[in-house]
């Protein structure tokens, strides 16, 4: 693989991601007209809860369902400049231009209304856009296993650089898709998170995994792996480094994890041949999801990575995908037990869920 950092025209960072060396090289200038980046993340600490939640308000005005034509993430073409100046690559990944959590945001840390009872604080942290073909009509599902390789280590890559940002705590990669999910940009592509704080669910997580260590001496998520390996019921796709299984507390219609048999903390972590045997397994689950009603799945998949500063021995790194989607044309909505209680009652059970995705042929 070959890396080529470059920059746009407001000074964001753009890196190509090449599979050949043969590649020519990216030496395309973005000749747009852009005004800096202008974010005014801040984040604040629900006094009830304990949880950090962000205000960005300037992404109101982030690109909305463009046409194909004038897609920002495909290849420059004559008259038509986008995100990405060279008139092809194989994977992309560069700085959102309307980012949740910027590293630029200002302020200082205080409490809301100087009352004492809320913090807040600029919300700094980084955003990716990672674009995973220059194919506007291609999927994930359709990525040949060396792209899917390709896209592993612009993921480690990017886990890499985002830990060594000041103040940055957590980072998560992950990939939108359909727009019932929300996708306003339809052309293959993924995110990537720096979030300035842990994420409320890795410290339930990691809560959980320290108990479970106390206790037993072992890794809650290595014993799980063994039990769904051995009893093989909701197991849907296994290469040699990985399992993908239904999690058997389900909360989704169609929910998978996908679990390296050795406990890493994160994608740097990866060997070469685990990196390999993923793209193998991870594009058998996606076959499989996108023949369930025999139509491309809505989904989300994500990446479950130790935090960068603390508790490292206890992550397990594995990816989390699920979709809304509970039958060919009805969707499972978060209503008032899931919403407001966190609640989740599931229609189907986990076997039925690995049974139907087991017989996608």
């Amino acid at each position: 693989m070959r890396r080529t950092l470059r920059h746009l025209a407001d000074g964001r960072e753009i890196i190509y991601f090449d599979e050949g060396e043969d590649t020519p090289p990216r030496t395309a200038e973005d000749t747009r007209d852009l005004p800096a980046v202008a974010a005014s993340s801040e984040i604040r600490l629900d006094p009830l809860t304990g949880e950090w939640v962000a205000m960005a308000a300037h992404r109101q005005t982030r690109t909305y369902k463009p046409p194909a034509d004038l897609c920002p993430l495909c290849p420059s073409k004559p008259g038509k400049p986008s995100e990405i100046p060279e008139s092809d690559y194989d994977v992309v990944v560069f700085e959102n231009r309307f980012p949740s959590f910027e590293e630029g945001a200002s302020g200082e840390r205080s409490t809301l209304d100087g009352l004492g009872l809320v913090a807040t604080a600029p919300g700094k942290g980084r955003c990716e856009v990672v674009c995973f073909t220059s194919d506007h009509n291609g999927s994930f599902a359709k990525l040949s296993p060396s792209r899917v390789r390709t896209v592993v280590d612009a993921w480690a890559d990017r886990t890499a650089a985002l830990s060594e940002i000041d103040g940055l705590e957590q980072v998560f990669p992950f990939e939108n898709r359909g727009e019932e999910i929300g996708v306003t940009l339809h052309h293959p592509h993924g995110q990537i998170y720096g979030y300035p704080f842990v994420t409320p669910k890795t410290r339930r997580m990691l809560d959980v995994a320290r108990a479970y260590s106390d206790e037993h001496g072992r890794h809650v998520l290595g014993d799980v792996l063994a039990a769904e390996r051995k009893a093989g019921t909701r197991v849907i796709a296994e290469g040699r480094h990985w399992t993908a299984f239904v999690p058997p507390a389900a909360r989704w219609p169609v929910h998978v994890q996908i679990v390296p048999h050795r406990q890493v903390p994160d994608i740097p972590a990866l060997t070469g041949a685990e990196r390999d045997d993923f793209a193998e397994v991870y594009l058998d689950v996606l076959r499989r999801c996108d023949g369930l009603y025999d139509r491309p799945l809505p989904y989300i998949a994500g990446w479950h990575q130790a935090p960068v500063r603390i508790d490292r021995e206890l992550g397990w790194l594995h990816l989390e995908l699920f979709s809304i989607l509970r039958s060919a044309d009805k969707l499972k909505y978060l209503a008032g037990s899931e919403s407001g209680e966190a609640v989740w009652i599931n229609d189907a059970t986990p076997e039925q869920i690995a049974e139907r995705l087991r017989a996608v042929g």
